[in-house]
């Protein structure tokens, strides 16, 4: 139903549109790739804890991943536009509907003006993004406009918030992409950090073999890992000076849980880091839900840059692997290949008084 063509209508060229939330879930705010550049004066890059979806998003509405989004944790709110608009939806699954009308997630759709675009709760995951063609035009705040909410940045959304749309150049929606294995946990690698060397060969290789699970303690400034049995320690691990820490470090606190960093961090810190993630597998450690499986793997130095290289061009390869949600025949090149139908049946024969 909702894949009709797409088409600004009432508002026009010159008119902004705007994008209204009627209800809030508890944690939504605007998001984007963050701000660079600013680790000098204390303040991390922050912006979306799933980079990822904000290149998918940008890849299904065919514009800049630049543009800023709505990000939800755990869940979304409703939505209405003044006027048609393109959307996407991206990073951890959520039940979504426009006016009643189910919406498939991991693609592009069109919101009509005035319709209801309602945004549940997670299945899997923890961030789900709603993206729109031309962008959320928030605030510009030291060169972006993603919400940094520990550094006082921007503030969390509520129902009543009004925002303008940018100028949508793009038509296609109707479109899709493959999800992948992010959402659920799994094996995260790790390089060595400042203070790898202060943990035993023993208790590293402990480390690597504890099962972890994510708690439910966690937001955009780390995750807590827990785990069975006992805490990790660091030798002379209270004698470590305060020193510069990035998003992927992993600092054992005076329990022994892990802690992993996320994009929200301080820039500084004295917990012992027996490892930090590698970028590319930051969104697995944000994404997983509460209670979900983790294991971290040593990786070489060469081992992990490989890994994002082949990260970065996945990314830049992500406009080709968009597909349509319902395929126009006209545009299948092998169509004859395809069993459409079971059989040919004329609309006026009656297959009873053929000759035989």
């Amino acid at each position: 139903r909702w894949l009709r063509p797409w088409r600004r209508g009432s508002a026009g060229p010159d008119m902004s549109v705007t994008l209204t939330i009627t209800q809030a879930g508890p944690a939504l705010a605007v998001q984007d790739l963050g701000r660079s550049g600013w680790r000098a004066q204390g303040l991390t890059k922050g912006g979306a804890a799933d980079p990822m979806a904000i290149y998918e998003g940008a890849a299904l509405l065919g514009q800049s991943p630049e543009l800023a989004a709505i990000e939800m944790t755990g869940t979304g709110g409703t939505f209405t536009a003044d006027d048609d608009i393109r959307i996407a939806l991206t990073g951890a699954s959520m039940t979504a509907k426009i006016d009643g009308d189910a919406v498939v997630w991991n693609a592009s759709h069109v919101l009509p003006a005035g319709a209801k675009l309602t945004i549940g709760g997670a299945n899997s995951g923890t961030y789900g993004y709603l993206h729109i063609g031309g962008g959320i035009m928030s605030d510009v705040l030291l060169g972006a406009r993603a919400s940094h909410l520990s550094a006082g940045l921007g503030r969390p959304l509520a129902a009543g918030d009004a925002f303008a749309i940018g100028d949508d150049k793009g038509r296609e929606t109707g479109l899709m992409l493959p999800r992948d294995g992010r959402f659920d946990g799994g094996v995260v690698h790790v390089v060595a950090s400042m203070q790898t060397e202060h943990f035993t060969h023993a208790e590293r290789l402990r480390f690597t073999q504890t099962q972890f699970i994510r708690d439910p303690r966690a937001n955009r400034v780390g995750v807590r890992m827990d785990h069975q049995g006992e805490g990790f320690h660091a030798e002379g691990g209270l004698s470590i000076l305060s020193e510069v820490i990035v998003p992927g470090d992993i600092q054992i606190t005076g329990d022994g849980a892990p802690f992993v960093l996320m994009g929200e961090c301080q820039t500084a810190g004295g917990y012992p880091r027996i490892g930090t993630v590698i970028p590319s597998d930051i969104p697995r450690v944000a994404q997983a839900a509460a209670g979900a499986p983790i294991m971290f793997e040593f990786l070489s130095l060469a081992e992990a840059i490989t890994l994002e290289i082949r990260h970065r061009d996945m990314i830049q390869a992500l406009r080709s692997q968009v597909k349509q949600l319902i395929r126009n025949p006209r545009q299948i090149r092998n169509l004859l290949n395809y069993q459409l139908v079971g059989g040919i049946v004329s609309a006026w024969d009656d297959p009873f008084e053929k000759d035989i």
